[in-house]
């Protein structure tokens, strides 16, 4: 079986909300990409690449990953420091 990364995806910097961060993905890991040399676009024969699996909780998802004999690597996320700013306080210092 294939390997596979179990990870809570980030937020990027487009994005201000945070609503769509809560699930924790499955996605298998792809090797053999290439340009396809007709349209140029990366392709790969692998249809494995093409799956993300979403779950609610880490635990769901490595019990998935155990039930079906996928091996996988996890990748914690780290807790994001929030700091509360106002916008007063260009001015008060």
């Amino acid at each position: 079986m294939k390997k596979a990364k179990i990870y809570k995806p980030t937020k990027t910097a487009m994005q201000s909300g945070l609503s769509k961060f809560d699930k924790w993905i499955i996605e298998f890991e792809t090797k053999n990409t290439g340009i396809s040399p007709l349209m140029g676009w990366e392709s790969s024969i692998d249809t494995l690449s093409e799956l993300k699996l979403e779950f609610s909780t880490k635990e769901l998802a490595i019990e998935y990953a155990k039930k079906n004999n996928i091996q996988f690597e996890l990748i914690d996320s780290k807790e994001r420091k929030i700091v509360k700013k106002s916008y007063a306080d260009n001015f008060t210092k």
